[in-house]
């Protein structure tokens, strides 16, 4: 048996490509990335997750952010004696610590896209807020926003070109920061070589 990584579906892409990089024995198991907008269902997703992987794997273990769930999904978590790479979300993964600390104290108005942000941009914000029924709702969601940050995984022209795009539908000056996998990456690790 094998360890199950149960992850974000926001995250997915970037850590199937970290595994094949360090070749963990792994098996990536998704959550729906949708559920950010509805994040009082985060843990119940993971939860049924684990409850599937806890027959087929030695161990379990969850990335994933608290991404608004106000600790249940921690608390959850610790009742099942799984574990979940640290983090409140994975802009924070991404930029790091520090870095993400900065850009906070620099302007808390700040709107995050990330790869898979980026690429999904039209189901999730546009259709998933609504705004390609209700346009007239953009200033509601994204008013007390004065910049849109991009932390980008991968060099892409494409996902940098659909970015500004992304930007300029919700309003706002865009700035861009290649970050690659950020400290997603160690973190993950750390908790992986611990089983070692």
């Amino acid at each position: 048996m094998t360890t199950a990584l149960i992850v974000c579906g926001a995250l997915a892409r970037e850590v199937l490509a970290l595994r094949e990089r360090h070749g963990w024995d792994a098996d990536v198991l998704g959550v729906p990335a949708l559920l950010h907008n509805t994040p009082g269902r985060i843990p119940d997703a993971v939860h049924k997750r684990i409850r599937e992987a806890r027959d087929r794997y030695a161990r379990v273990v969850v990335v994933y952010g608290d991404c608004g769930t106000g600790g249940e999904l921690d608390r959850l978590l610790a009742a099942e004696g799984v574990e979940r790479i640290s983090g409140p979300h994975c802009y924070e993964m991404y930029a790091g610590a520090d870095s993400f600390a900065t850009l906070m104290a620099a302007e808390l108005g700040t709107f995050f896209l990330t790869d898979y942000m980026v690429r999904s941009f039209e189901h999730l914000v546009i259709e998933g807020l609504g705004l390609d029924r209700h346009p007239e709702l953009r200033g509601d969601y994204f008013g007390n926003y004065r910049r849109c940050v991009y932390l980008a995984q991968t060099e892409s022209d494409v996902l940098r070109e659909k970015a500004i795009w992304c930007a300029a539908q919700i309003g706002l000056p865009l700035e861009i920061r290649q970050t690659g996998y950020g400290e997603l990456e160690r973190r993950i690790e750390a908790l992986l070589v611990v089983e070692c």
